[in-house]
């Protein structure tokens, strides 16, 4: 998508009699893209793309229901659900189990001595 400066550029080079092709070739930009600026009343714009379901949508509430057991185990979860006819991918799973687990304690670590912190 072309700025404001840009379009008024292009608008510029065509008033002086310059081609499309001409434009396109000092622009860098497609002829195509040059004469839909040309021929736009304003500068294009462009919102959202419209949400597109996750194939983790159907066992989400099985997930959540699970978790509320305690298991956060992706790979023990993943594999509940490939039974069911989950079809995606550990990556998924994972990033939506992230904001649920609950944070493990970590453990410091003095001159090689292990420490557990309360």
């Amino acid at each position: 998508m072309l700025g404001g400066g840009q379009t008024l550029d292009i608008k510029v080079m065509y008033s002086q009699g310059l081609s499309i092709r001409e434009i396109a070739r000092r622009t860098g930009h497609d002829r195509k893209t040059i004469r839909k600026y040309l021929h736009a009343d304003e500068i294009p714009k462009y919102g959202l793309r419209p949400a597109r379901p996750s194939k983790l949508d159907p066992f989400k509430d099985y997930l959540l229901g699970r978790m509320a057991e305690g298991i956060f185990n992706a790979n023990r979860l993943l594999a509940e659900i490939r039974e069911l006819g989950y079809s995606g991918g550990k990556i998924i799973l994972k990033d939506f189990l992230k904001p649920f687990r609950p944070l493990q304690k970590s453990e410091a670590t003095i001159s090689g001595i292990s420490v557990s912190q309360p």
